[in-house]
């Protein structure tokens, strides 16, 4: 396996299980020391950096609130505090509620995805920004959903993951003159527990896309791996598809 990202330091938000722990795996494989946050699966979490300790990387986790901008500031405080330095962040925490539909907006629903998918995304992008050197890499995971809405009782949730991209692209001008890139995954239908091939839904969704099936976190995981590694110093203010063809 490749070292790409030898003496650098990764953080992954939401690292316990998904989409997420196959991110801080393919981090680590590529060189990285990771940092995976989580905010209620503790053993979870540890299965995560057993693994990563087994395969010879080094890792650790933290508990964070995502829907605490107290707790995510802190978080990106404590990685610098403890490695000395923030190479490599990736937002991948996030919620998925659906349900409502736009005349009967779910208020509650919707904040909640606001402070997680969104807010905390943009509080641990400018926390980053003052601690992370030039040429240091921000990744966010979003969604297919946010550009194209499929079904009914998804308006909140699209609207969280659009408003990360735009955030993206916006960051992505103002940290350019240091070399920082900053993108943005739109992730389709991927195999995990937010959202299981098995569901009621899966069959849909997968006629959804040009492949006909689910994706699976590793391929996520991949896409993530390269934007973060210098082959891809060029990419910035991207939103990039890894979604089957979904949006073909």
């Amino acid at each position: 396996m490749s070292q790409t990202l030898a003496g650098k330091i990764a953080l992954v938000t939401g690292g316990s299980r998904g989409i997420g722990a196959a991110t801080a795996l393919q981090l680590s494989s590529e060189g990285a020391i990771v940092v995976i946050s989580y905010s209620n699966s503790e053993g979870r979490a540890k299965e995560v950096i057993g693994k990563i300790e087994a395969s010879g990387g080094k890792a650790i986790a933290l508990k964070a609130d995502q829907a605490n901008p107290v707790e995510v500031k802190g978080l990106v405080g404590e990685v610098v505090k403890r490695f000395g330095k923030l190479d490599i962040l990736v937002n991948n925490a996030g919620v998925f509620e659906t349900g409502s539909v736009a005349e009967t907006i779910d208020t509650s629903g919707f904040e909640r995805q606001q402070r997680i998918n969104y807010e905390a995304v943009v509080t641990a992008i400018r926390e980053a920004a003052k601690v992370m050197g030039d040429g240091g890499r921000i990744i966010s995971v979003s969604s297919a959903l946010a550009l194209r809405s499929t079904w009914p009782g998804l308006a909140d949730y699209s609207a969280t993951k659009r408003a990360v991209e735009g955030y993206t692209k916006g960051a992505a001008r103002d940290l350019g003159p240091r070399g920082i890139t900053v993108n943005a995954i739109a992730a389709g239908s991927t195999n995990t527990e937010m959202n299981p091939d098995s569901s009621p839904f899966a069959e849909a969704q997968a006629a959804a896309t040009a492949l006909g099936r689910f994706g699976r976190a590793e391929e996520i995981a991949s896409v993530v791996a390269f934007i973060a590694s210098p082959a891809a110093s060029f990419v910035t203010g991207s939103i990039i598809p890894v979604d089957g063809g979904y949006s073909a």
